[in-house]
Parts: C-alpha cells; sequence; structure tokens
C-alpha cells in the first residue's frame, strides 16, 4: 500500500513498518509531501521519522492501538459490513440527545453505550451526538484534548466499534452526530507541530496557540482539517458534525474555513445520496454562520443557542453571576425574546462583556430548526464547579416546565444524556492526563478558577482522581424509580407530541407569539394550533389564552379543558399544550 505525510521542512523522511525501515521521497506533484510503498494490511504499526528522528505516529493515523504516542495502526475501512440500510435523516425536524461515551454506561465503551441505544429509540429522539472520540492520554476525559483527528480513542473501542455503533443506531432509526475539534489540538501527545506549520503565532485561543487557517502552509492544514471532516461523514456513516467553539477558529483569508468546509460537506452529501450537515458551537450570535452561502452566508446548517439556555436557566434558577447577568434582569422577558427572536444578544449591550454584542437574526429567512435550543449540556452542567444538574438544583415541577418550553420551542432541541429523567448523578470535569506535571497544572487550575468566584479548594473535584469520573457515570437504575420514571415519562409525551403535531416542528420563526408576566412568573406562546403555558411560580395561574375551544394534549398536573372564556388554569410549577380546535 502506498504511504504518506506532509513534512514540509524535512530533508529526509522514513516509514518504520512492522518491523521494517524504508525512506520516502518526494512527491513531484505536491510540494512538501513524500510517499513509498511498503508491504502492510489491516492492523499493520507503523510510523514516520524526520530526520533520523524519533518515529511518530501518523498525523492522519486512522487507529492509535497504543494511544497518542504509540505507532499508528492501518485501518482497511473495506473490511467492516454494513449491516443498516440508511438514507439518512435531515436535520429538519431533528431531536438531538448529547453523549458523552465514557460516562453513558459504567463500563465506558461504544460498545456498552450501543446497547443502550433501545432506550433512546424508545424515547423519541431522532440523533445521537457524541462527544469527542479522538485519541486522548489515559482512558477518561471529556475528550476535547484529542490529537488524532483521524482516529477512535481506542479504550472506547476504536473504529470497529464506532462502526458496530453507528450501525445499530441506524438499524433503530436513529441518526449520529459527532462533536469535532478543529480550533485546538491537545497538549499531550501532540507531534503534529514537528510535521509541519499546523499552528501558529499569528492569532491566540484560550489554549495557547492558534490552529494555523490563514499563515503559510495554511492549505494544507485546512485540507487536514476538511478531510478528517470528511472522513467521519464517509467513513463512518456519520450523519453530521457539531463545530466545537468555531468563533475560535481565526481566519483572515477571503474564503473563510467554515464556508470551505460547508462546500465540502454538501458536495459528499450529493455524491453520498444522504443528508449531512453541520452544527457550530457559537458565541458570535451571528447570523452570517447559519446563512446559506447564496446568500454571503458560511453554509452551516445550524448552530448552538446559549441564549436561550441562560434565559431559561436564570428564569429557573435565579442564577445571576457570569453572563448569566445579561438574562437576570428580566428573564422571562430575555426568555420571550430568544422564543421569538432567537438570539438575546442582537446588537445590545452585554453587561457580562462590557461592550455590544452580536446583531440581529432576519426571521424571514432564517428556519428556526437552525438554531438548537437546550437546558442543559455538558459545558452547562461540567463546567459548574461541582457538575450539578439542573434536578439538583430545582424542584421536579420545574424541570416539567424546562422540558415543556424546550421541547415544544421553535428550535431543534437537544438533551443532555439522563436530563430525561432527571438524574441524580452529577456530570463533573474529569482528566486522565499520563503527564504529572500537566495533570497537576490543570488540578490547580481548576481549583484557582472557582476560588475566585468564592468555592473553597477542597469543594471542588479533583479532575484527576478516578473517583470523579465514576461519580458521573449515569445510574441506569433511576429510571424505574420516581421520582425520575414520572420526568421521563413526561420527556416521552412531549416528545410523542412534537413528531405528531407538524405546528412543533413548522421552520417558521416568525409564527410564534409570547405572552408572559414576569411578577407572576408565567409565559405562554403559541405555534400554529399549539399552545403551550408554563406557570413557574408556586401558586396556581388563570391565563387567558383567549382560545375557547382548546383539547388538553399533555400536563405535568391536571388541567381542565379552558371554558368559553379562554381561561386555563395551571397548577404551581407546571406547564400545559393544548391543541385548538
Amino acid at each position: 500500500m502506498q504511504f504518506e505525510v506532509w513534512a514540509p521542512q524535512a530533508g529526509r523522511v522514513t516509514l518504520q513498518c512492522d518491523g521494517d525501515t524504508r525512506a520516502l521521497e518526494r512527491d513531484p506533484e505536491r510540494a512538501g509531501w513524500w510517499r513509498c510503498e511498503a508491504d502492510a494490511r489491516d492492523g499493520s504499526r507503523y510510523g514516520f521519522a524526520l530526520d533520523d528522528g524519533p518515529v511518530r505516529p501518523d498525523p492522519r493515523s486512522r487507529r492509535q492501538p497504543d494511544g497518542p504516542d504509540g505507532l499508528s495502526a492501518v485501518v482497511d475501512h473495506e473490511r467492516y459490513e454494513w449491516r443498516a440500510r440508511w438514507r439518512g435523516r435531515p436535520l429538519p425536524g431533528a431531536v438531538l440527545y448529547e453523549m458523552h461515551v465514557g460516562t453513558y454506561t459504567r463500563e465506558g465503551t461504544l460498545d456498552a453505550a450501543a446497547e443502550r441505544l433501545g432506550h433512546l429509540a424508545e424515547l423519541g429522539v431522532t440523533h445521537v451526538q457524541l462527544m469527542p472520540l479522538c485519541p486522548f492520554p489515559g482512558t477518561h476525559g471529556w475528550g476535547y484534548e484529542g490529537v488524532s483527528l483521524w482516529a477512535v480513542h481506542e479504550p472506547y473501542g476504536g473504529p470497529e466499534a464506532l462502526k458496530r455503533f453507528v450501525d445499530r443506531a441506524h438499524e433503530l432509526g436513529l441518526g449520529v452526530v459527532l462533536d469535532v475539534v478543529h480550533n485546538h489540538f491537545g497538549p499531550s501527545g501532540n507531534y503534529l507541530p514537528v510535521f509541519g506549520p499546523y499552528l501558529t503565532d499569528r492569532h491566540h485561543t484560550p489554549w495557547g496557540a492558534a490552529v494555523n487557517l490563514d499563515a503559510p502552509g495554511s492549505d494544507e492544514v485546512r485540507a487536514f482539517l476538511v478531510g478528517s471532516a470528511l472522513a467521519w461523514l464517509r467513513d463512518y456513516r456519520i450523519d453530521g458534525l457539531r463545530l466545537d467553539a468555531v468563533h475560535a477558529l481565526v481566519d483572515t483569508r477571503a474564503l473563510h474555513f467554515l464556508e470551505e468546509l460547508s462546500t465540502a460537506v454538501d458536495a459528499l452529501a450529493a455524491e453520498v445520496d444522504r443528508p449531512l450537515f453541520l452544527v457550530a458551537e457559537s458565541d458570535l450570535n451571528d447570523p452570517r454562520l447559519i446563512t446559506s452561502r447564496d446568500e454571503g452566508g458560511l453554509g452551516l446548517h445550524a448552530q448552538w443557542n446559549d441564549d436561550f439556555h441562560h434565559a431559561l436557566h436564570t428564569t429557573l434558577t435565579g442564577e445571576s453571576q457570569g453572563y448569566y447577568a445579561d438574562f437576570a434582569r428580566a428573564p422571562l422577558a430575555g426568555l420571550a425574546k430568544t422564543l421569538t427572536g432567537g438570539y438575546f444578544h442582537d446588537g445590545t449591550y452585554s453587561s457580562f462583556r462590557e461592550r455590544h454584542h452580536g446583531r440581529p437574526l432576519d426571521r424571514t429567512r432564517v428556519a428556526g430548526h437552525r438554531l438548537l435550543g437546550y437546558s442543559q449540556t455538558h459545558d452547562q452542567v461540567g463546567n459548574r464547579a461541582q457538575g450539578d444538574r439542573l434536578s439538583s438544583m430545582v424542584s421536579p415541577g420545574l424541570l416539567a416546565c424546562a422540558a415543556a418550553l424546550t421541547l415544544t420551542a421553535p428550535f431543534t432541541p437537544m438533551l443532555f444524556m439522563g436530563e430525561e429523567w432527571a438524574a441524580g448523578t452529577p456530570w463533573q470535569f474529569f482528566t486522565d492526563h499520563t503527564d504529572p506535571e500537566l495533570a497537576d497544572a490543570v488540578r490547580r487550575g481548576r481549583r484557582r478558577e472557582f476560588a475566585a468566584h468564592g468555592w473553597k479548594e477542597e469543594d471542588v473535584p479533583d479532575p484527576q482522581d478516578p473517583a470523579t469520573r465514576d461519580r458521573s457515570c449515569l445510574d441506569w437504575s433511576e429510571p424505574e424509580r420516581e421520582p425520575h420514571a414520572r420526568v421521563l415519562a413526561w420527556y416521552r409525551q412531549l416528545l410523542a407530541l412534537r413528531h405528531e403535531q407538524p405546528d412543533l416542528t413548522d421552520p417558521d420563526l416568525a409564527d410564534t407569539k409570547v405572552a408572559y408576566d414576569e411578577e407572576r412568573r408565567w409565559v405562554a406562546f403559541r405555534r400554529g394550533d399549539v399552545l403551550v403555558a408554563v406557570n413557574l411560580a408556586p401558586e396556581p395561574a388563570a391565563l387567558s389564552l383567549g382560545v375557547p375551544h382548546a383539547r388538553v394534549l399533555a400536563a405535568w398536573e391536571p388541567v381542565e379543558t379552558p371554558g368559553a372564556d379562554g381561561v386555563v388554569h395551571v397548577p404551581g410549577e407546571s406547564g400545559v399544550v393544548l391543541l385548538q380546535e
């Protein structure tokens, strides 16, 4: 087979494969590339040495059996026999479920997670969104410090296990979305700078030097990232990618990297004849991200909408620290604004940032499904000092209100694993760094960060302690007992309604009409013939919906059909979904 590697500054490159050493030759047609032919098969171990230096793993390695520091292994993707006949599931009408493989089950593997996919099919979600799978040091971690962007973390099961997972998901009618990290590389086991200018000091990110998207050599770096993205979609039949923190992708070129990526993904979708999509995590509040390329946008298909989360979280909990401060002044007004306009900050002043932020989103041109709405995510839970979920902060009734708002809103809903049964387990920040100095630096940095917010050092979990990960694993006995079983039944009922009522997947953002009372703590909105009313106060509320003929579709606590006056009586900390008839 042919081996090749981009190493533009090397004077000599050798391949070590299954114990044999062979010199590579310069590729006359591609500057900086080296190539050679060598006998190899699926599983063959290999690596490259530059200028007689140590053997390093392939930057485009498809497998790292011994972790980021070990030799690479050849992967023959044609060996796997796919079972599912899969035509894909598009983003419009979808419901995503964010999953961390390492804590979804106690075993922490893709095969163990695949055995639990039936739960998600019964729940009513349409896509499983996997947190990053690229290899990282140690066994357990969040996955955002990966270094081999074409490979699968071996403790999760490696490439074959991912294919089995995707196959099983597709058999159950579930799409699979993968979280990929293009904005930085992990600090440990990262040999990319040895091979070429993958990083640049022209720009900086919270994680150090920026990925080189616009400096000399950036053509190949961009091709590296695009090639990795397409490989997940093609070789593993992944249905979509979640792009981590795209605001950290600093690119001054006329053709932005994200536009280049979206163009390549759309071309692949046409080639394989199934829908593929890209979802960005972005705090820019810039609608150009999700505007089509024909209209001057970057052509991404959707983005996370943190403004909806922040407004909802502040409404439920009353928290006002950090970025919640912008929403705490009038949380229900903020919630209403996001339900009708998508963004809260659309050119408004942000006290947290001490500047104006965002720009308006044109509701007549941007479909509602292009914004993801959620009450919890791995970030919003795990980046709290103790990883406490919403279920530890508010009552089951308020959790039911949050679910009603999230699952009937005009956005694409997303759940965080365990949310659907009000999981009692926390989800904390944990690492397994094999470098003692790095491990200690992460530990001290975590404690220093939260000490600034008044936390005692001993109250912040040690990321390196195995017990921190163990505490974060879901307890699969919880859904069988109260109050978890009741919350799970509520989520299933709401998701069934979302699939049954066309108005709940109507993409027209401008069709959502909202009313609220900040003091009495209720909010109601209408989408077509579907009405949703949520009472966040402990006392019952009589809400005049102006609809005399409406049928109750779902209610957390018993609610009578509105009378001729169109008034619906909603118990305290409860929500109801009605259909006008």
